[in-house]
Formats: structure tokens, sequence, C-alpha cells
């Protein structure tokens, strides 16, 4: 996780029928995993998985899962999963509890 807690107040993360959905943006191949901010209301992770066969992918699910703290199962990609702009379905979460546990003020 990143040095401090996210500002997510600008983070597009909505409610959806079983989960949150929320825009993120991977940077994958860098130096550790981190959540780093927020561009163009998505969230920009670094990863150090490669962007290939998944591994990313697989890679966000567990980041983000531990971040959140849902199973890895329970992030799942819902667009974009051959590029770096993702949209993704937290299940089991509502917008507001993502964005407390992004902020550090949830469980």
């Amino acid at each position: 996780m990143a040095d401090g807690w996210l500002d997510a107040s600008n983070l597009d993360i909505r409610d959806g029928g079983v989960g949150a959905s929320l825009r993120v943006r991977v940077q994958p191949r860098a130096s550790r995993n981190a959540l780093v901010g927020e561009r163009e209301g998505a969230l920009v992770v670094r990863l150090t998985a490669p962007p290939v066969e998944g591994e990313a992918n697989a890679a966000l699910a567990r980041f983000l899962g531990r971040a959140l703290g849902v199973p890895p199962s329970s992030v799942r990609i819902r667009r974009g999963a051959s590029g770096r702009d993702k949209l993704l379905l937290v299940e089991g979460l509502t917008a507001a509890a993502v964005r407390q546990r992004l902020t550090g003020e949830g469980p």
C-alpha cells in the first residue's frame, strides 16, 4: 500500500447490484505494489507483476482484496482485462465502504 492513506474523494466508485464498481489504472512492472492516487477518477495502482498471461490481473485482485479486506475472488474485472484501464467489481462492499477502506477510515 502507498505511504499514508489515499484521498479517495475524486475516485469514481459506484454502487451496483452485488457490490461496488471502481475504475482502476494499472501500472505493471513497478518496483513495488502500491496504491498511488487518483487520475481522472480512476484509482492508480502500481504492481510488480508483468502484464502477461493474466499475471497483472491476478496480482491486482490479490493486492486490492488485501487493501479492501475482501478475498481476491471478490475483486472481478468487468471491463479492460487486457488493458491498463479497468472497471472492477468489488462484490460484497458498497461504494461508501470501498471509499472508507481506501482512505483508512473503515474496518
